[in-house]
């Protein structure tokens, strides 16, 4: 959702991904600009210093510096995801390069009506898996193997 959010803004999105499949998914259904393996070191030197902010939305861990390399100065990293593990925190390189490092879980009723209100308004929907109450435990089986694309929806008229 980010990604179509960002690009009805008007902003220049890259996507960065440890699984090389998504990126047509990423640059041709969502419409990002560009798509960075994040375990490409050539692809992350090529774009070091090039962005003016990141939201990190990986809940699993995962190391942070790759992605403050890619921050301009004053560049922002902005945490959405929530690792079980606290993520390790690189100090030199934000504070020499001016990097802030924000985090946020949700907005209030105001930001949620100002979101809907804007998804309406730019016809972003979300990508959904509508499943029957009876495969509940499948989708929850799938969700454990990482074999989701989409969010999983209960279909109410199956219950």
């Amino acid at each position: 959702m980010a990604v179509k959010f960002a690009k009805a803004l008007g902003v220049k999105v890259t996507v960065v991904s440890s699984s090389p499949s998504k990126q047509k998914k990423a640059v041709e259904r969502l419409g990002a600009d560009s798509f960075l393996v994040s375990h490409d070191q050539e692809q992350l030197e090529a774009a070091m210093g090039t962005m003016d902010g990141i939201i990190d939305t990986v809940s699993s861990p995962h190391p942070l510096l790759p992605l403050i390399g890619l921050l301009k100065t004053s560049g922002k990293l902005i945490l959405v995801g929530a690792p079980i593990e606290p993520p390790e925190l690189p100090v030199f390189p934000i504070i020499m390069g001016r990097k802030l490092i924000a985090g946020s879980a949700m907005g209030g009723l105001k930001e949620t009506q100002e979101m809907i209100d804007f998804a309406a308004k730019h016809n972003i929907t979300a990508d959904v898996e509508v499943v029957p109450m009876d495969y509940v435990n499948t989708a929850l089986d799938r969700l454990d193997k990482g074999d989701v694309k989409y969010r999983f929806v209960i279909d109410e008229a199956s219950l």
